[in-house]
């Protein structure tokens, strides 16, 4: 009998402790815009420390679908991304990139633990959040945190065409 204690209080506190495990999550909404021709947005989220260097990518969305990888011509309209990073790669890349998204909230959740967050040195970063979108326009959002979070953080902005709020959470 009292082994079947010990073994449910075993898996309660390792229940517990992943529900209390370190996290990085990023919402982005992609806005519903009312033209004739609409094209999803291009999104690239990365990680810079706070002088403004690119520290690590988290995703790019792009137009996986068209033949011959011709949606990467159009990754260099993502400018910022583009030169302190996307020029380097060879899409697609595992594990950052991805298909475009559609209108709506998007969720990205990244463990303390994950390889794009493990060897980050304690320090101070911005979040950055760069769309851009065929016949549309281009932005950029910055969400300043701290790494590792010693207390939970939340941030957000509103972006004002080809974003909607963008927010970050982090828990220690």
């Amino acid at each position: 009998m009292q082994w079947k204690q010990v073994t449910a209080a075993a898996l309660l506190s390792v229940a517990a402790n992943q529900a209390m495990a370190a996290e990085l999550k990023v919402q982005i909404e992609v806005p519903s815009i009312d033209i004739a021709e609409y094209h999803r947005p291009y999104v690239a989220v990365w990680i810079e420390n706070a002088k403004g260097r690119h520290q690590q990518d988290l995703a790019v969305w792009y137009d996986l679908e068209m033949r011959d990888n011709e949606g990467t011509k159009w990754l260099k309209d993502l400018r910022l991304w583009w030169r302190r990073s996307g020029r380097q790669l060879e899409m697609p890349v595992d594990g950052i990139s991805s298909a475009t998204r559609p209108v709506g909230a998007h969720e990205m959740v990244f463990a303390a633990d994950d390889p794009k967050l493990a060897d980050l040195p304690a320090g101070e970063y911005r979040l950055v959040v760069e769309a851009a979108r065929e016949l549309g326009g281009r932005e950029l959002l910055r969400l300043p945190f701290q790494w590792p979070a010693e207390a939970a953080q939340k941030q957000k902005q509103q972006g004002e065409h080809e974003l909607g709020r963008v927010a970050l959470e982090l828990t220690p």
